[in-house]
C-alpha cells in the first residue's frame, strides 16, 4: 500500500520533458504553406502529450493530431513555478498582416528545437471569416507553422461552433421571452414557467436563485402572492435596449442590419437586429478570460443582454439559461494541443478579434503552458494586430484577469509595412522606410508605457535588402528597444529565429517595472481618454449623445469600474484607416459604448467600426478546393 501511494505521488509530480523534435529540410524557393505542412509527418498527439509531461487521463484525443487538455492539470501542478511569459505584438499592419503568428511559431521552434529550452506557443483559433475572406489562415507560414494547417484553420475541435450555439440560444431566449410575456397573463405565464410534473410543482435551481435575488425566500410555488408571481414571471425587457446579437462565423455584410419576427406566428413582434461575427461574441471573450469552469459559469450568468422598462439590467441568469450555456461550453473551455513543424507543443484556444474584441488567446492556455514548461521554460503568446490594439488590451484586460505579467514584449515589424507608413509611391525607397519607422518608434513607446522590455523582430521578406533591414534594426535600438533582430524563420524554420530566441532569453533576465495604464476606479470617460491620448496619440475624445447616455447608464448600474476594450480599426493609430505613420491632432469619435459584463469590460465603438466584416470582390474561397479522391484540401494559406 505504501509503495502504491509512493508511485501515485510520483506520477502526480512535474515531469521533465523528453521531447523528440522533428527535422526540417527547408527548400528554396519556399513551397506553399499547405505543401510544407503536408510534407511533414506530425507526431501522434498522445506521444507529444507524454513527451511534455501530461498524464493519460489529462487529455481527450480528437483524431491523430489534436487533443483537448483537461483543467485538472492546474491542480496537479499548482506548486510548480511558472516559466517566463513572452508577448508577441506588432506595428500597425497592412491588411495582409505582418507575421506575428509566424514569428511566434518561429520563436518557439528556435527555443526548443535549436536551443533545447522548453517552450510553448499559445495561439488563437482562427475565425472562418478571414480564412475565407481576405487574410487567409492563421497557422503561421512557410517553415514556421502549426500543423496540420488545414485542421488548425478549419473547425479545429469545434470551439467556435460551441460559442455560436450558446450565443444564439441566448438570443432566441430573449425574443421568445418577450413574445410570451406580451401574449399571456401573469397567471398563465407563471403556470408555464413552473409547470406541474406528475402532479407536483417545483422551482428549478436557477429559478430559486432568481427568487432570492428578488428578495423572495419561498420554495413552494403555490405560496407566492399575486405581486410575487408578477415580479418572478415578468422580466419586462425593453426591446429597444437589447444589446445581445445573433452571431455566425462568416463575413456577411448583409447581416449587419436585419428585421426579426416577420412571420405571422410571432404576432407582430417585429424589431430591427443584427448579426455579429462569432468571434465578437461576449461568450468568446469569456472563454478567453475565464480561469475555471466555475468562473466561466458565473461570468455567463452575469452577461447583460438588455434593460428592463425601469432601466435595470437583465442578465442571462434572469432568463434561466446559464446552466444550458455552461453545458454547451463545457468542452470548449479546454485548450487544444497541437504541434509546430518541428514538433514543439502549441496550445490553440479562443479567438477574439483585436479590433472588435480584446484580441488574445486564453488565460487558461497560458496558465497551463506556464506550468508545463517549468521554471526555466518560455510561454510565447500573441496579441492581435498592432501594439496599440492587442497589446494594450493584453496588459489592461487579460493581465488583470490572469494576474500574470510578461517578461518580454516581442514587437514584429516588416520593411513592407514600414514603407507603407512612410508615404506614397513617389517617395524614394530608403527615405520612405526611414519615414515609416515613426510607427515602429511609437509602438515601442506604447510597450514602454507598461514597463516591459521590448525586442523588435524584423520579419524578413525575400524582397528586403540588407541595408533596409539594418536601418530598421538601428532605428529600433535608438528608439529604446532592448534589441532588434532580423528573422528568417519563414524560409529556414526555427534555425532562422535563433538570434531572436537568444535576444528574448537575455531580455527576460532584465528587471521589469510593470504597471497598468490606468486605474479601474477612474470614470469610464477618463479611462477612454487616457487610452486615446497616451496610446493612439489623439488630442482628445468626443462622445456622441448615445455614447454618453450609455456611459451614464453603465455608471449608474455600477459597472463604471471595469477596464476598457476599444473597438477601433487596426489599420491606423487613429480611427481613420487611411491615416498611416503616426497621426496627431485628431479627435477620436466614440459613436457608441457597450458593456460585456460577463467578460468584464466596457467597449466603446470608435467611429464607424463594424462588428460584422464583409467579403471582398475576390475572397480567398476562390482558391480553396477539395480533391474528392484523396480528400486533400487545396488552396488554404
Amino acid at each position: 500500500m505504501v509503495k502504491t501511494t509512493e508511485r501515485w505521488i510520483q506520477s502526480q509530480q512535474y515531469r521533465k520533458w523528453d521531447l523528440r523534435c522533428l527535422k526540417l529540410q527547408p527548400l528554396s524557393p519556399v513551397p506553399s504553406d499547405i505543401e510544407i505542412s503536408r510534407a511533414q509527418s506530425p507526431k501522434a498527439v498522445d506521444v507529444l502529450a507524454k513527451e511534455i509531461g501530461l498524464l493519460t487521463d489529462e487529455i481527450e484525443i480528437y483524431g491523430q493530431t489534436k487533443a483537448k487538455v483537461r483543467l485538472s492539470l492546474l491542480e496537479r501542478l499548482k506548486d510548480q513555478p511558472d516559466g517566463k511569459y513572452v508577448l508577441v505584438a506588432g506595428i500597425t499592419p497592412t491588411p495582409l498582416g505582418e507575421g506575428k503568428s509566424t514569428v511566434t511559431i518561429g520563436l518557439v521552434q528556435a527555443l526548443t528545437a535549436h536551443l533545447s529550452i522548453n517552450s510553448f506557443a499559445c495561439l488563437r483559433q482562427p475565425s472562418q471569416g478571414p480564412t475565407f475572406g481576405v487574410k487567409g489562415g492563421a497557422a503561421g507560414g512557410g517553415y514556421a507553422q502549426v500543423i496540420p494547417m488545414e485542421e488548425f484553420n478549419l473547425h479545429l475541435t469545434g470551439d467556435i461552433h460551441a460559442i455560436t450555439a450558446a450565443n444564439n440560444l441566448l438570443a432566441a431566449a430573449i425574443d421568445a421571452r418577450i413574445l410570451h410575456e406580451n401574449t399571456q397573463s401573469d397567471k398563465a405565464l407563471y403556470n408555464r414557467l413552473v409547470p406541474a410534473v406528475n402532479g407536483v410543482r417545483g422551482f428549478s435551481a436557477i429559478q430559486l436563485a432568481r427568487l432570492r435575488r428578488l428578495g423572495i425566500y419561498k420554495t413552494d410555488p403555490d405560496t407566492l402572492t399575486e405581486e410575487e408571481v408578477r415580479k418572478f414571471a415578468r422580466l419586462d425587457i425593453d426591446p429597444s435596449t437589447i444589446t445581445w446579437q445573433r452571431v455566425v462565423d462568416t463575413n456577411d455584410r448583409f447581416l449587419r442590419k436585419i428585421t426579426v419576427g416577420q412571420a405571422n406566428t410571432e404576432k407582430g413582434f417585429i424589431r430591427q437586429a443584427q448579426f455579429d461575427i462569432a468571434v465578437a461574441s461576449e461568450i468568446m471573450a469569456i472563454l478567453a478570460l475565464t480561469t475555471s469552469l466555475q468562473d466561466m459559469k458565473e461570468r455567463l450568468g452575469k452577461m447583460v443582454v438588455a434593460n428592463d422598462k425601469k432601466g435595470e439590467p437583465v442578465t442571462a441568469e434572469d432568463l434561466g439559461v446559464t446552466g444550458a450555456l455552461a453545458v454547451l461550453m463545457k468542452d470548449a473551455i479546454k485548450p487544444t494541443l497541437m504541434q509546430t513543424l518541428e514538433g514543439t507543443p502549441v496550445f490553440v484556444h479562443a479567438g477574439p478579434f483585436a479590433n472588435i474584441a480584446h484580441g488574445n488567446s486564453s488565460v487558461l492556455a497560458d496558465k497551463i503552458a506556464l506550468k508545463l514548461v517549468g521554471e526555466k521554460g518560455f510561454v510565447v503568446t500573441e496579441a492581435g494586430f498592432g501594439a496599440d490594439i492587442g497589446m494594450e488590451k493584453f496588459f489592461n484586460i487579460k493581465c488583470r484577469a490572469s494576474g500574470l505579467v510578461p517578461s518580454v514584449v516581442v514587437l514584429v515589424a516588416t520593411v513592407r509595412a514600414l514603407k507603407m507608413h512612410g508615404g506614397g509611391p513617389n517617395v524614394r525607397r530608403m527615405k520612405k522606410l526611414s519615414g515609416g519607422c515613426c510607427n515602429l518608434q511609437k509602438q515601442i513607446q506604447i510597450a514602454q508605457l507598461f514597463g516591459v522590455p521590448v525586442v523588435v523582430a524584423v520579419n524578413i521578406f525575400k524582397t528586403d535588402s540588407a541595408a533596409e533591414v539594418d536601418l530598421v534594426c538601428k532605428i529600433a535600438k535608438q528608439s529604446g528597444a532592448f534589441d532588434a533582430v532580423p528573422c528568417n524563420h519563414w524560409s529556414a524554420g526555427g534555425g532562422g529565429a535563433v538570434k531572436l530566441a537568444q535576444a528574448v532569453e537575455e531580455a527576460a533576465r532584465q528587471k521589469t517595472s510593470f504597471k497598468y495604464l490606468y486605474s479601474l476606479e477612474l470614470p469610464i470617460v477618463e479611462k477612454i481618454r487616457i487610452i486615446a491620448q497616451k496610446v493612439y496619440g489623439a488630442q482628445d475624445i468626443e462622445l456622441s449623445p448615445a455614447a454618453q447616455s450609455q456611459v451614464d447608464r453603465y455608471t449608474q448600474q455600477g459597472f463604471g469600474n471595469l477596464p476598457i476594450c476599444m473597438a477601433k480599426t487596426h489599420l491606423s493609430l487613429s480611427h481613420q484607416p487611411e491615416r498611416k505613420g503616426v497621426p496627431t491632432g485628431f479627435i477620436l469619435p466614440i459613436s457608441d459604448v457597450r458593456a460585456s459584463i460577463g467578460a468584464g469590460f466596457i467597449y466603446p465603438l470608435v467611429g464607424t467600426m463594424s462588428t460584422m466584416p464583409g467579403l471582398p470582390t475576390r475572397p480567398c474561397f476562390y482558391d480553396i478546393d477539395l480533391d474528392p479522391i484523396t480528400e486533400e484540401v487545396k488552396g488554404l494559406f
